[in-house]
């Protein structure tokens, strides 16, 4: 039986990151993907010019239509763009035992913003208690946990916070430390570093939705959280390698890239 594997996220109509990268980021990794859109975007890879949260009802509505006909067997969220929509998701899915990863995007890559306080404030409470593994960047790790993570120990203090809020796992993604880059997984009171040759490249473009989304398609597909992290961690790092450099700005990732073991 194909796995299936299921976003909450915002659209970019560019197709490099939320809900357009997530479900070719399934696709790749054997999975059927299904969605569920929290807000409209007017962007591309020069820059985000516009964002439109949905009523919360609706994201609500879409999520249930969903889960009423098809059994997801993980589901990740992205950018939720309201305390009201991150609220409805969580009561929706409270009654559905599935793992669970949640990508708190804050920012877009141009820095815009696609959650509010409040929003930020509904997943600490509300989100990070339901989840399997949270996967923020550096950023979002110190708008977590109130702390700062710029090296090694402050990133491992931050990640314990977020762990303490609920969540089972976090994933500090260290992409824009100096070096190479280096992520933290803190999970089940230890710590692993996953390390790769820093890319040079500009083209980063939806690059933490499509990790995430490949972590994702990894549970559903039934590997534990260490295989999934691992597995998404080398794809996105042959993703980056060959960006097919679609666009005028920063360009989206390859989500074509070589998937090992996809077929297992």
């Amino acid at each position: 039986m194909v796995a299936v594997a299921l976003t909450i996220a915002g659209s970019d109509p560019s197709g490099g990151a939320g809900i357009q990268a997530d479900i070719k980021t399934f696709h790749q990794h054997g999975c059927y993907g299904c969605a569920v859109i929290t807000l409209l975007t007017v962007q591309n890879t020069l820059g985000l010019g516009r964002v439109e949260v949905l009523a919360a009802d609706l994201v609500a509505d879409q999520l249930r239509a969903v889960l009423e006909d098809i059994a997801p067997r993980a589901a990740k969220t992205g950018a939720l763009g309201s305390a009201a929509v991150a609220e409805a998701v969580t009561d929706v899915l409270l009654g559905h035992p599935l793992p669970l990863v949640v990508d708190p995007v804050l920012t877009s890559k141009k820095g815009a913003i696609l959650a509010d306080d409040s929003a930020l404030r509904s997943l600490r409470q509300c989100l990070l208690p339901r989840a399997t593994l949270v996967t923020p960047n550096l950023d979002e790790a110190e708008a977590l946990s109130g702390r700062p993570a710029r090296d090694r120990k402050s990133i491992r203090d931050a990640a314990r916070a977020i762990a303490d809020l609920g969540s089972e796992a976090v994933l500090v993604k260290g992409g824009h430390l100096a070096g190479d880059a280096v992520d933290t997984l803190y999970w089940k009171e230890e710590f692993f570093e996953l390390s790769t040759s820093r890319i040079d490249s500009r083209h980063t473009h939806g690059v933490g939705c499509s990790l995430s989304a490949a972590i994702t398609a990894g549970l559903a597909r039934g590997h534990d959280l260490i295989a999934a992290v691992t597995r998404a961690k080398s794809w996105i790092n042959r993703a980056i390698a060959s960006a097919p450099g679609v666009g005028k700005g920063i360009c989206a990732v390859d989500h074509h890239a070589m998937v090992q073991g996809v077929e297992e």
